[in-house]
């Protein structure tokens, strides 16, 4: 079940909804957001959810630039900041005692955890990329794979068919910089969104239960 869940020490609060399961398996996972979107989100719940009912503690939550405005894309010069948020949900769910740290994003959320976890290896376990979004949408020349080479982290990145910020192909491409263990699970017929009417209704379970196995393989 979950329950909201606010921890204001500090200079960054951290803000969302914490789901604890019946039976834990001891490992947590925390998830964040897109850009356009919030813990909220259909997908976050959807798989927050999925992985719960494996036994996984859950945190979704907000980012910094989310709690400062219900609404709107993150304004320049706030990434830092929403590093620091997520670094803090990190220290807040080690305080519950987890054999093992999961981080996930999607897209924005999901690229801020990778440059946090390639600077700060130590705060995750692996990592968890929904939508990671590898370029603007139909500006191949401007990758945001800079920090790709620095990540000594496992990462399982989720990536639709149809994701305009980036190609299978070039996902593909992009991810063999990573010198971590690292895999791609493709979504036919899905956008950036991944939940989309083509995508199946058990995707999310799928993901969990997949994530599940590569981080029994590799972490």
């Amino acid at each position: 079940m979950s329950a909201a869940f606010e921890d204001g020490r500090g200079n960054t609060a951290v803000r969302g909804r914490l789901h604890e399961p019946e039976r834990a398996n001891g490992d947590a996972i925390l998830l964040t957001h897109g850009a356009g979107a919030d813990s909220e989100s259909k997908l976050l719940v959807a798989m927050a959810t999925a992985f719960e009912a494996l036994g996984f503690l859950v945190l979704r939550f907000d980012l910094p630039f989310r709690q400062q405005r219900p609404h709107g894309p993150p304004r320049f010069g706030s990434a830092e900041r929403d590093r620091d948020g997520i670094r803090r949900a990190i220290e807040v769910m080690k305080e519950k005692g987890p054999r093992r740290i999961f981080l996930g994003g999607h897209s924005y959320g999901g690229r801020q955890a990778s440059m946090l976890i390639a600077e700060e290896p130590e705060l995750a376990d692996a990592l968890l990329l929904l939508s990671y979004p590898l370029h603007p949408p139909r500006n191949p020349e401007q990758p945001r794979t800079a920090h790709f080479p620095k990540l000594k982290r496992a990462a399982f990145f989720i990536h639709g068919a149809r994701d305009p910020f980036g190609s299978i192909a070039e996902m593909n491409a992009a991810i063999e910089f990573i010198p971590a263990p690292h895999t791609i699970l493709e979504v036919e017929g899905a956008g950036h969104d991944l939940l989309g009417k083509n995508a199946g209704s058990d995707l999310p379970a799928r993901i969990a239960a997949e994530f599940r196995a590569f981080a029994r393989r590799e972490v």
